[in-house]
């Protein structure tokens, strides 16, 4: 049996996979696409760290800045663990050939790395290169991965993971090119599988397939999931295509200005207060524009060349002598799997989860700005460890192929099925439903509605299917699966909504407007037995 089985291959999963073949496991990466399109790629601002290179800061300033963007719903041992970690976690990033942006200070090392102020934050702490950060750690992730002759498996869609009395065994795949139905069997799991903010479809600036696959693999094997009605808006996504425009034009020095041309909002508050602003001024008729004019052409193209393309790519609009059109989105699923302090996850045993997919409890009700880089490479290498640690010391019998057989049975019926109602229609209503009404400002008509809506979904399911037959290279299987996931998590996060009755980063609703410690500084925690799901 394999050590470590990694399910995912963005930056959490690369890391894990880094850490856990550094201490001597056996390692194979399993992803459903090819590790440099993951969303990784698309965190653009920065990863923060205490490295006071531009001005005065601290390990306890990042902490207390993430607490307090967390609204106190957060583990503050877990967030002082990651925030202690983060200047070791550039200087490795550095030592494997991060290419960080430089300031020419006459030092050495990570005391040149530059460092740009994001919002939430109390000093310029967000380590970049221009605003390709997160595609830079990937790439180089990628590269040191090869280096080591990691192993990987690419194309290959999540089924289910295999569980025997609460113990993880493997997992099932669909192979993507072959049709075929696999089962992988491992001493230990590691989920890296990404969050769920593509429920928000169409409002989203995640890719497509950001669908909480391994998210709902772990709730119906019995694992809890927490926190799911936290999902952050980012404040600036163009505003016809939701293409994200990064934090870092903002911290760099960029303008929020309404129709009359009117600054209204601190551009570097948190987002959760920045979203809102931007809203409150759409129901007033305005619309919003980020100006970054006064930067200058020169400047923009030294700090910010991706985002003056994507403006001029998607929406026209050169940002050097206009205003960027720009909207808020669904960006960041700040809920997932439980995990504890070694990161295993809540149910199952052996089964470990990090990045955008687990709930360690240091984004609470608002991610930080930068956090999410910091995240998935500090918490990465330590779930490495901790699942090599776990295979090492623990006996796994082989599991049997009950699950595979499962699977493998449901997959034929999909194409046996008649299908009734067309999937991809309600898909879209699905997308617009959860912008509309499971959004920036909720209310509970409006999230009770949202959930009678899912349920009628979840009731017409069996008139779904596919199409295509084809046994090979099937994007719309994939696409079924995925928005099966989708419509699972979907009933979660509105139930976890309803339930919350107060107002706390992320979540605000109308009629309960404030921030309630009293009844609600606690995390809504979701758990299935396995038999039920």
């Amino acid at each position: 049996m394999i050590d470590v089985l990694i399910i995912g291959s963005g930056g959490a999963g690369l890391t894990a996979a880094l850490s856990a073949k550094d201490v001597g496991a056996s390692v194979l990466v399993v992803g459903k696409a090819y590790p440099t399109n993951s969303q990784t790629s698309m965190a653009q601002g920065g990863m923060n760290a205490a490295l006071g290179n531009v001005g005065e800061d601290s390990i306890e300033s990042h902490v207390e800045d993430t607490v307090k963007s967390a609204r106190g719903l957060c583990d503050e041992n877990m967030i002082e663990r990651m925030c202690g970690s983060a200047p070791s976690a550039i200087k490795w990033l550095e030592s494997i050939g991060v290419p960080f942006s430089r300031l020419d200070n006459g030092k050495s090392g990570i005391n040149t790395v530059a460092q740009r102020k994001m919002g939430g934050a109390s000093a310029k702490r967000a380590c970049y290169a221009q605003d390709y950060t997160g595609l830079k750690i990937l790439h180089t992730l990628y590269d040191t991965c090869l280096k080591h002759k990691i192993e990987f498996l690419d194309e290959h869609y999540l089924m289910s993971l295999v569980v025997e009395d609460e113990v993880a065994k493997g997992a099932t795949f669909l192979d993507i090119r072959t049709g075929e139905v696999k089962q992988i069997n491992a001493k230990s799991v590691i989920m890296a599988t990404g969050g769920y903010g593509g429920i928000y479809h169409n409002y989203t600036t995640n890719m497509t397939s950001a669908t909480g696959d391994g998210i709902a693999a772990v709730l119906r094997a019995g694992g809890a999931v927490s926190d799911m009605e936290f999902v952050q808006f980012h404040p600036t996504a163009l505003k016809g295509s939701s293409i994200l425009i990064s934090e870092s034009a903002r911290g760099e020095g960029g303008y929020l200005v309404n129709t009359d041309g009117e600054r209204f909002i601190d551009e570097l508050k948190p987002r959760d207060v920045v979203a809102r602003a931007i809203f409150e001024q759409f129901q007033k008729g305005q619309e919003v524009f980020l100006d970054v004019r006064h930067l200058g052409e020169e400047k923009l193209m030294e700090l910010l060349p991706q985002e003056v393309e994507l403006c001029k790519l998607h929406e026209n609009v050169n940002p050097a002598t206009e205003l960027i059109p720009i909207k808020p989105v669904a960006h960041y699923s700040m809920g997932g799997i439980d995990v504890n302090s070694i990161m295993e996850v809540d149910g199952i045993q052996g089964c470990f989860a990090v990045g955008e997919c687990s709930n360690a409890k240091v984004h609470g009700a608002n991610r930080l700005g930068g956090n999410s880089l910091l995240e998935i490479t500090t918490f990465g290498k330590f779930a490495g460890e901790h699942a090599h640690r776990y295979a090492s010391t623990t006996t796994v019998q082989e599991p049997d192929d009950t699950q595979l057989q499962q699977d493998r049975q449901y997959i034929q019926n999909l194409y046996a099925q008649e299908v009734r109602l067309n999937f991809y229609g309600q898909k879209e209503k699905l997308g617009k439903l959860f912008y509309e009404k499971v959004g920036i400002v909720r209310n509970n008509k409006d999230l009770n509605y949202a959930l009678e809506e899912i349920i009628a979904m979840q009731e017409n399911f069996a008139r779904m299917g596919i199409t295509d037959k084809s046994p090979t290279n099937n994007t719309n299987l994939i696409d079924f699966l995925e928005f099966a996931n989708m419509i699972l998590l979907s009933s979660t996060i509105i139930s976890a909504a309803i339930a919350r009755d107060e107002s706390r980063g992320a979540h605000y609703k109308e009629e309960f407007s404030k921030q309630d410690d009293e009844k609600f500084k606690n995390h809504i925690v979701f758990q299935w037995k396995k038999e039920n799901a």
